[in-house]
């Protein structure tokens, strides 16, 4: 029982931020889709590389999403480079897990977090326009994905009823995609919370900590979102956040099932590049945070959350928030089945 109101505390301090994600998601999807990125990507180029770069920070699209609007910007003529920098920064970042990460975490790794994210995307992109010359041969193939939503089309609306557009978005395919890896992000976010002792992740905080966490994550498939409440319990119960950083960024940027997808459109020179870069960053970046950090204390907001009293509004978002996340859980995983 006490652990339920410890996950009813989780979800009761993240849903606002969440909501509000969401739907600031769902505009910018609207105004910065992918169809009118694709023209500025073409070239081999710097350029070309950090508007992909750049728009994918903000985009709501998780890491197996991602594949179908990549693979259309492909097909579209862009770069090795400007795929692979819209690939990276995309799922690891996005309005809706940066909104997440500010509920749970604290200003500077909200800021972090999708600035690294950028940073990993422009290195990478760079280093294929460089070094990779795979060409892709367009054989008019289905494109796939692990969710089961079609992100590579959009309507053409006019103005007045982008927005509108964009909010229906937010709230059934957006959340549809990420209820089951969310929901399950904070059931372990509360479960570590709860049942782990302090200090328990704090042998992980060194460098072979570090590796252990690089690791699982390159494997992993967890969207930006699902991971932050995760990452947010490990650094109370001890990890260092440079560690979290790591399992942030490296989690949603990689998972086994889009390298075998994607190795097709950028070649497997391409997808080691992409793997080489991802971690690299991740692990230089780690080391850069556990040194702002030192000798900070470290003060969540999840802990602030944990002892004040909730307002109305976080009530109403908090059972919303948990509709959409059993109607996302039903469309998604169990609709199909009957």
């Amino acid at each position: 029982m006490m652990y339920l109101e410890t996950l009813w505390r989780y979800i009761l301090f993240s849903a606002p931020y969440l909501i509000f994600g969401l739907i600031v998601a769902g505009i910018i999807r609207s105004f910065l889709s992918v169809e009118i990125i694709k023209d500025k990507l073409g070239a081999k180029s710097f350029k070309s590389v950090f508007w992909a770069s750049l728009a994918g920070v903000p985009l709501p699209l998780c890491s197996c999403s991602v594949i179908p609007a990549a693979v259309t910007l492909k097909k579209s003529g862009a770069s090795n480079g400007a795929t692979s920098s819209f690939l990276i920064s995309t799922p690891e970042s996005g309005i809706d897990s940066i909104a997440l990460t500010y509920s749970l975490m604290d200003l500077p790794m909200t800021v972090l977090r999708p600035l690294v994210a950028f940073i990993s995307a422009m290195v990478a992109g760079l280093f294929q326009n460089r070094f990779n010359q795979f060409q892709y041969i367009d054989e008019q193939d289905e494109k796939k994905s692990c969710c089961h939503h079609d992100h590579g089309k959009a309507e053409k609306l006019v103005l007045k009823n982008k927005i509108g557009s964009g909010l229906k978005y937010a709230f059934t395919d957006l959340i549809n995609d990420i209820a089951w890896w969310l929901t399950i992000g904070l059931l372990l976010g509360a479960a570590i919370d709860f049942f782990v002792p302090a200090n328990f992740f704090e042998s992980l905080s060194g460098w072979t900590g570090k590796f252990i966490i690089l690791g699982i994550g390159l494997p992993l498939y967890i969207c930006a979102s699902a991971s932050t409440p995760i990452a947010a319990s490990m650094v109370l119960k001890g990890l260092s956040p440079g560690a979290a950083l790591i399992f942030l960024l490296v989690g949603p940027a990689t998972n086994f099932s889009n390298i075998a997808v994607l190795q097709k459109y950028i070649g497997k020179k391409g997808i080691i590049i992409n793997v080489i870069v991802i971690s690299v960053i991740a692990l230089i970046s780690s080391y850069l945070v556990d040194n702002y950090y030192l000798g900070k204390m470290i003060s969540w907001r999840v802990e602030e959350h944990m002892n004040h009293g909730n307002v109305w509004w976080e009530y109403v978002s908090a059972v919303l928030l948990i509709a959409l996340l059993i109607r996302g859980i039903y469309v998604d995983k169990i609709k199909g089945l009957f």
